[in-house]
């Protein structure tokens, strides 16, 4: 599959060194696709290209959004709206504020009636927007080991064909994928992250994932 991951960060590279290991054709998106720090991780990532978030988007029959929450839209502005249509696309973003968490809990720009994700929705209407990989840390992001059991990966779109290509690359990634219903369902998710990163803002630990038990 060609999967374009736009944003060139920590996740970004993590997401996208996963995807070319499980043999897909990856392209990294980013602002300055010639800069030092970039080009050092190509380096070491030969199979993954690195162009400007606009050839990355065309390139992709899938397209990760693994920016920073606050600044999704400017990226989808620069990648460019059209080179969405049609395509699966996996928001990993969250609604995290510029501000430092509150006894351990993040703040976040979104109220309880809604999402980052309907908000990419809404400015990708010809795209299958799916949130899915915004609950967990990068560290554990691609083909984890938990004792107790393989990790629940927990996703939300309106198309359910989407939703399935999400949900196979959910599984080769290494997670159980559960599907929490329509992309109305991102206002449950996105605090996931939250939650996700309590233990660490109190605790120093960063290293769990969450896993849905059912009976």
């Amino acid at each position: 599959m060609k999967i374009a991951v736009l944003g060139s960060g920590i996740v970004g590279q993590v997401l996208a060194a996963g995807f070319v290991k499980h043999g897909h054709q990856v392209t990294l998106g980013t602002r300055t696709p010639g800069g030092a720090e970039i080009q050092k991780w190509r380096a070491q990532n030969p199979a993954v290209q690195v162009e400007t978030f606009a050839q990355a988007a065309a390139f992709g029959d899938v397209v990760v959004l693994a920016v920073l929450g606050r600044i999704a839209g400017t990226v989808i502005e620069l990648a460019g709206p059209g080179n969405f249509a049609g395509k699966v696309v996996i928001d990993t973003t969250n609604p995290l504020a510029d501000a430092p968490p509150v006894n351990g809990v993040l703040q976040y720009t979104t109220g309880p009636n809604e999402s980052l994700g309907e908000q990419i929705q809404a400015l990708l209407p010809n795209a299958l927007v799916v949130k899915a990989f915004n609950s967990v840390g990068n560290a554990r992001m691609v083909n984890p080991h938990y004792d107790q059991g393989t990790p629940t990966m927990f996703l939300c779109g309106d198309d359910g064909g989407a939703k399935k290509v999400v949900s196979d690359l959910i599984l080769q990634l290494g997670w159980e994928p559960f599907d929490c219903g329509s992309i109305v369902s991102a206002r449950a998710l996105e605090p996931l992250c939250a939650l996700w990163c309590l233990p660490g803002f109190l605790r120093n630990q960063w290293t769990h994932a969450f896993k849905l038990l059912t009976h």
